[in-house]
Order: structure tokens, then sequence, then C-alpha cells
């Protein structure tokens, strides 16, 4: 109980670093004074390459960094605390294809802002537990779908000075890394009856290499098998004799 309670603490630290880091970003460009957009992402140009780097570090005003701020410092500490083997490699990715698609497919305008982030995020949460079918990331799932669900009217061009694109991007990078990552991390408890019903499908022997001793010294398997994995269809034992002529 109490590795669970430390462990859930350390699940806010990189989340926290991260937006201190947008905050640290805004004030500098308060305090200075500077505009620092341009610096943004510019699709299509090489100086926008730059831009998938650091567009989600910078925001147009306070109420637009709040408004990232708050679910990044909610669904950060999710990815961190449930899915701790993939997460780090799960952000990075989302990160990355989110911007390179922007970049790609973008309205030629400066994008920034860290929105993108969050819908990448909140596609990966949901999904996610989705697809591995355990009870309790399932449980995370709908929490996510309660919280943020409202999201999925921003991935549509419904206002001009928002970037639809960015979201929309996050979001299939999101459901992309789900997919991707699906047999790493947590999984699903198997019960014995499921087990017991893979155990069924496997004919008597079949590990055994003497049970292909028996089919014949030219046997290479009936019609069904040959629909079987080739790593296991072709593994045989010969008859001794059968290398003489």
């Amino acid at each position: 109980m109490q590795s669970d309670k430390k462990s859930l603490i350390r699940s806010f630290f990189l989340p926290f670093l991260f937006v201190a880091v947008l905050w640290a970003v805004k004030l500098a460009e308060e305090l200075v004074p500077v505009d620092l957009s341009g610096y943004g992402l510019l699709p299509r140009t090489l100086t926008g390459l730059a831009g998938i780097l650091f567009y989600p570090f910078l925001h147009g005003d306070f109420k637009h960094l709040i408004s990232n701020s708050v679910p990044l410092l909610v669904l950060g500490p999710m990815l961190i605390y449930f899915y701790r083997q993939i997460a780090i490699r799960a952000f990075i990715w989302i990160y990355l294809l989110s911007g390179f698609w922007l970049w790609l497919g973008g309205r030629e305008s400066y994008h920034i802002g860290a929105s993108g982030l969050v819908y990448g995020l909140t596609a990966f949460l949901f999904v996610s537990g989705i697809i591995r079918r355990h009870t309790g990331l399932m449980a995370l799932s709908l929490v996510v779908i309660f919280l943020y669900g409202g999201l999925i009217w921003g991935i549509f061009p419904l206002y001009k000075m928002i970037s639809w694109e960015g979201h929309l991007f996050g979001l299939l990078a999101g459901v992309i890394m789900a997919f991707a990552y699906r047999r790493k991390g947590p999984q699903r408890k198997k019960y014995e009856w499921e087990e017991e019903e893979e155990e069924d499908d496997i004919p008597e022997g079949y590990y055994d290499p003497g049970y292909y001793e028996d089919q014949g010294e030219d046997y290479h398997g009936s019609d069904e098998e040959e629909h079987q994995d080739p790593l296991l269809r072709y593994i045989y034992k010969r008859k001794k004799g059968d290398d003489k002529s």
C-alpha cells in the first residue's frame, strides 16, 4: 500500500516538471517582453521543422496555457502510473508524430500550444484501455472520456483561430500508439477456463517430436495445418534412414 502511494506521488513529477517549463516560457515572454510565436510550427517550411520541438511550449495567452496545463497534470500522471513501462516512449512518439503530421498537413500559419499532446494522451488512455480488455484500464478509459469526451469537437474546423489540425493529428497519434504498444505494459489477466480452451485447440502430442514420426516419412501437414504458423508447421523430426540413399 505504501509502495503504491509512493508510485502515485512519483507519477506527478514529470508532468509537473513539463507544465512548469510551459509556465516559465510564458512568464519570460511576458516579463521581457518578447513574442515567441515565431518559433511555433509553420507547416511545410524548413524553419517550421524546428517548431515540431518548440510549438507545445508556446501559448497565446494565460487562458490558453491554463486550458492545457490542467489536463496535462491529470492525464500525464495517469499515463505514468498505469502504463509505467511504456509511458515515456508513448509520450515521445505522440509528441513527434503529431508535430510532424501537423507540419505536413496543417494550414499555412503558426501553430502553438500543447493541446495536440492533450488530445494524444486522451486518445491513448481511452483506446488502450478498451483494446486491452483490462478491467481496471477500461474503468480508466471511462473516467477519461467522462472528463475529456467533449474534446472531440476540437478536431473539426469550427473556429478559425483554433488549430483543429493539431488536435486531430494528436488524437490520431494517440490511437496509433495505443495499438502499437497494445502488447506491452499492463495486460489483462487470463483465467483458467480461457487457458484450458486454448489447450483444447492443440492436438495431443503436438509439441512432441514423436507426433510427427507417426505421420509418415513424407508428412508435411494436413490442409488444416497448412494454415498454421509456419514456425510450428515445419518443425518435425526425420525418421532414421531418411538421409540414406
